[in-house]
């Protein structure tokens, strides 16, 4: 799945959101907090990371491609 960047960045959060992952923003905050979100292979507990494109996000066995 791929999020195009209408913007310079999308936050962490957000790009759950868009991708359809989580339901709501309270929702990313507490799977972002648990460790259970992925950035680039690696965990990622910030809610507000920015993703610039080119990273991968990676939840609940889905990936969501950045692109600028």
């Amino acid at each position: 799945m791929e999020i195009k960047l209408k913007d310079e960045f999308i936050k962490l959060g957000q790009a759950l959101k868009a991708a359809g992952l989580v339901d709501s923003g309270v929702v990313a905050k507490i799977v972002i907090q648990d460790g259970e979100v992925l950035v680039n292979g690696e965990v990622e507990t910030r809610r507000g990371k920015k993703l610039y494109g080119g990273e991968v996000v990676s939840f609940d066995g889905q990936e969501i491609h950045i692109v600028k």
